[in-house]
């Protein structure tokens, strides 16, 4: 079955919330709007306090070609902006709005002849929508459409992987909504000038791979394929390998070797773009955890509160130690749940201190070489943690630092327990790429 070299099997824990529906959270009574929910230049705030707001209206324009637009969630009064704290801790400019729970819109374009449009208007559609890489990049979207011209596409390939344990929201939206997804995948192939498509599902999916391969039996352009079971699968260079068998070089891009790769999230917020002219101001949040009343699969909307999706779940099960905003192995825990879901929130996880994880204090690199195996880059992360914790970054750049994704694999094998992915990130952060 096709893969890659190295990789993982931790637990998947996917039992929690794979077969739980998506279910549609009432909108809070205040959100919190981050301007800054995607790489590159923050959006420019475009509201002041005490104006009225219908739901997607533009709170913020994009600045730059790498940058995007922020919508409101709801209708409502801007209540204030000013820098909020954000789930990776650093406050943001956001913008705060007060529900006033009457769900109004801005009018939006339905365009049932949506797959007739020029490339540029799709481009133009999704880049008005503010729809980023949901699945935790949050990369601009229409600026991944948008390839040089010297980088000649040929292949598109959607993310159904979801290999993050815990994680199932992408598994939901297969299952439920399978013939947007593929519509949305027809879009960008429409956007891109591309005839072939494939979509990647891991085969621990396979009610999702079931009924993706019936949406797409009308176009025999696009093939479901599924892969083995194995983490980090779903990462981008990983995935064209196991999909298409193309190897993207060190540094490289996918659009180097001729794909392009989106997150299944991203691709049904295509479709509701371009379809209907729909904002991206919702996505579906896993919430999981062994320490979590109910974990759920949850429509919510952007600026929501952590807090408010822990209690529709039931709330934390006594024993709670740590909450996680994404997936166990690249997410980032929270130091408070007084923090909005945005754009890239994937998942909510709440954990018990039960051998789950590890917080005491790590132990010298015994060169084992188990990082090594595992490294799907083919990378040596022990020897790039030590050159990180005795400061010789300079050393670590040229051991091909900048090509690690940061999947977390190597530490999760470490028996020294040691923080390779921290050290990793404090190393990037002094050098120059």
């Amino acid at each position: 079955m096709p893969t890659f070299a190295g990789g993982i099997h931790p637990p998947d824990k996917k039992e929690l919330s794979q077969s739980k529906p998506i279910t549609h959270v009432k909108a809070p009574k205040r959100v919190v709007i981050p301007l800054r929910q995607h790489l590159g230049a923050p959006a420019k705030v475009t509201v002041a306090v005490g104006d009225g707001v219908k739901a997607g209206a533009v709170l913020g324009t994009a600045e730059g070609f790498v940058s995007a637009p922020v919508h409101s969630s709801v209708s409502g009064k801007v209540i204030a902006t000013g820098e909020f704290p954000m789930a990776l801790g650093r406050p943001i400019e956001s913008v705060v709005i007060e529900n006033d729970g009457k769900d109004e819109w801005v009018p939006l374009q339905d365009d049932p002849s949506y797959m007739e449009l020029p490339p540029e208007v799709i481009r133009e559609k999704i880049k008005a929508a503010g729809i980023v890489g949901m699945g935790g990049a949050t990369f601009p979207t229409a600026v991944k459409l948008s390839p040089p011209k010297e980088k000649k596409v040929d292949v598109v390939i959607l993310n159904g992987a979801e290999c993050e344990p815990y994680l199932t929201a992408d598994h939901r939206l297969m299952i439920e909504k399978p013939k947007e997804v593929i519509e949305g995948l027809r879009i960008i192939m429409r956007a891109l000038g591309v005839n072939r498509g494939f979509v990647g599902i891991e085969d621990n999916k396979p009610d999702a791979i079931e009924a993706m391969q019936n949406a797409a039996r009308p176009w025999p352009e696009i093939r479901v394929c599924a892969l083995q079971v194995k983490y980090p699968q779903g990462a981008e260079k990983m995935l064209i390998k196991a999909v298409s068998g193309r190897e993207v070089p060190p540094r490289a891009l996918p659009m180097d070797v001729g794909a392009v790769v989106q997150n299944i999230g991203t691709t049904y917020a295509i479709y509701e773009a371009v379809r209907f002219g729909k904002p991206l101001v919702e996505r579906v949040v896993t919430v999981s955890g062994e320490a979590i009343k109910e974990p759920k699969n949850l429509l919510v909307k952007i600026g929501t509160l952590v807090t408010d999706l822990i209690e529709e779940c039931g709330g934390l099960l006594n024993g709670a130690a740590k909450v996680i905003s994404g997936g166990p192995m690249m997410g980032f825990a929270i130091s408070s749940l007084d923090v909005p879901v945005t754009k890239g929130t994937s998942g909510i996880l709440a954990l018990p201190g039960s051998g789950l994880f590890h917080a005491d204090t790590f132990g010298p690199c015994i060169r084992c070489s188990r990082c090594v195996d595992v490294c799907p880059m083919a990378l040596n992360p022990g020897l790039l943690s030590v050159f990180a914790e005795k400061g010789h970054f300079e050393d670590a750049k040229a051991h091909n630092l900048f090509d690690c994704f940061e999947c977390g694999s190597c530490a999760f094998v470490c028996p020294s327990k040691r923080p390779i992915v921290q050290l990793v990130r404090f190393a990037k952060s002094m050098v120059k790429p």
